[in-house]
């Protein structure tokens, strides 16, 4: 029986990439090592920009995901977002609608999608804030009835995510926090997402 070939197209800020990561995985890497199919083949792409908000995202996201559609049979989006919009100045309304819109077009597309909320800053004094940003997120996905995957509350008094991330010189995490941030993926729905049985 031939495979279903479904292509997942990935955008997020830098932490999409495996920067940081000394075993050049990323988060991403370590879920996709738990995601094989018998019935279909997982196609990935990972399309990274370095603090980008989720205005500048909302300018991409369907021109990056465009040029990218021929030859798969199904196309899912997953927006790894990032921590970044109260630092620009863009306030949590407009970064929850910037988000709706994003997932509304998809919708209209008939793309499923998933979302991942933002991680903490390692600038302790940003998190009040992030954790309103993220609560909005994960909001808007709810009324949307779209997985989403909260990374602040698990990770913001996490020791080891916290440890590594004031070792970091970019602000990145290494393999401890990528590794985090796997688990939370593999286990708030991604499985149930993708159709793939679970072990």
């Amino acid at each position: 029986m031939t495979k279903k070939t479904v292509r997942i197209i990935v955008l997020g800020d830098l932490l999409v990439s495996p920067s940081g990561d000394p075993r050049g995985l990323g988060w991403l890497g370590r879920v996709l090592s738990r995601s094989f199919s018998d019935e279909q083949t997982i196609e990935v792409i990972a399309l990274p920009v370095p603090g980008e908000t989720t205005a500048q995202l909302g300018e991409r996201w369907w021109p990056e995901f465009e040029r990218r559609m021929a030859g798969a049979e199904e196309l899912r989006l997953v927006v790894a977002l990032g921590n970044t919009d109260p630092a620009a100045g863009i306030s949590i309304s407009r970064s929850r609608l910037n988000l709706a819109t994003i997932l509304d077009e998809a919708r209209k597309r008939d793309i499923e999608s998933f979302v991942i909320g933002p991680v903490p800053s390692r600038i302790a004094d940003q998190n009040p804030e992030i954790e309103h940003l993220a609560w909005g997120f994960e909001d808007v996905a709810n009324r949307r009835q779209i997985p989403f995957v909260d990374c602040f509350k698990p990770l913001v008094e996490h020791e080891g995510w916290a440890n590594e991330m004031a070792d970091s010189p970019n602000g990145i995490p290494g393999q401890v926090g990528h590794g985090l941030i796997a688990w939370l993926v593999l286990n708030r729905g991604w499985n149930e997402w993708l159709g793939l049985a679970e072990g």
